[in-house]
């Protein structure tokens, strides 16, 4: 049985570092101030400035919980319920994947496009398939005062979340969430789009993290027998949906860079861009006809 926590502040952060280290929490550290700053509304300051502050019972109970779901095993972004992506707070859901820094990669591959087509034409339309949160939409959105985004997904769950991202941003008139698969339901022409696809061989799920494979939704994860299925639907279907210069930007498993070129090329696109996220691998492609 694990010893109760102590109500000062910085004793609490402590014990809960202690306990999470223990079980093996990779970051033990940083999911305790987390974790506690969450539940106790406290910040770094308080635990600088004030690190004999008594915490209330209430709260060192959400504490408690909390530290027990961790050393389960559930991801501290999943018991907190957001996670920020590109300097935005996102709430999460159990239908929606967590967004992940590697995705930023995406967005800073394709704003300067958006952005330059913002200024050239008063406006920059982005459709983006497999919303999930709607983390790609709305960093973009938050990044192009005169854009628009529809963001598609076949989960009503992940939509509803994604449009109470877009609501609580501030963005939910420049947002649309539309329940799709794929470009089934889709109509009009877009500037930019994106997608972060699932993409990992169906077999190889068993072998993902336990944090991935057991919070992450299955179906924003398996890509298919090679992985590769969703982006021949987007390199097949695309072009309909496509300006004239427009641009598609696609996230892709770091071993796949040249099998994803070449099912674009195969369809008529050449790639123009390759970027690699913060660990140097492979993660993003841009293709234009």
């Amino acid at each position: 049985m694990a010893e109760p926590l102590p109500a000062a502040l910085g004793p609490l952060l402590r014990a809960a570092r202690e306990r999470l280290a223990a079980a093996g929490v990779a970051d033990p550290a940083l999911d305790a101030r987390l974790i506690v700053e969450h539940f106790s509304g406290t910040t770094r300051t308080h635990a600088i400035a004030e690190p004999g502050q008594t915490i209330g019972p209430s709260a060192l109970l959400a504490v408690e919980a909390a530290l027990r779901r961790r050393v389960a095993g559930e991801p501290v972004h999943r018991i907190l319920g957001f996670r920020e992506f590109y300097g935005l707070r996102l709430s999460l859901s159990p239908e929606t994947l967590e967004p992940r820094p590697d995705t930023e990669t995406l967005v800073d591959a394709i704003l300067p496009f958006a952005k330059a087509t913002a200024e050239r034409l008063g406006e920059c339309r982005i459709l983006d398939l497999g919303t999930g949160t709607g983390a790609i939409a709305l960093a973009l959105l938050s990044a192009v005062p005169a854009s628009v985004a529809s963001g598609v997904d076949i989960s009503s769950g992940a939509l509803s979340t994604a449009t109470l991202n877009a609501q609580d941003l501030g963005f939910d008139r420049r947002f649309q969430a539309l329940h799709s698969n794929w470009f089934e339901k889709v109509s009009g022409r877009y500037h930019v789009i994106a997608a972060n696809p699932p993409y990992i061989p169906s077999e190889e799920i068993g072998n993902l993290q336990d944090e991935v494979r057991d919070f992450d939704p299955r179906r924003a994860l398996d890509g298919g027998v090679d992985g590769l299925d969703p982006y021949r639907v987007i390199a097949r279907e695309a072009e309909r949906f496509l300006e004239a210069q427009g641009k598609v930007a696609v996230e892709i498993g770091y071993t796949q860079k040249d099998e994803i070129t070449g099912i674009f090329a195969a369809a008529g696109y050449r790639l123009v861009e390759a970027r690699r996220d913060l660990g140097g691998n492979d993660r993003v492609l841009v293709f234009e006809r």
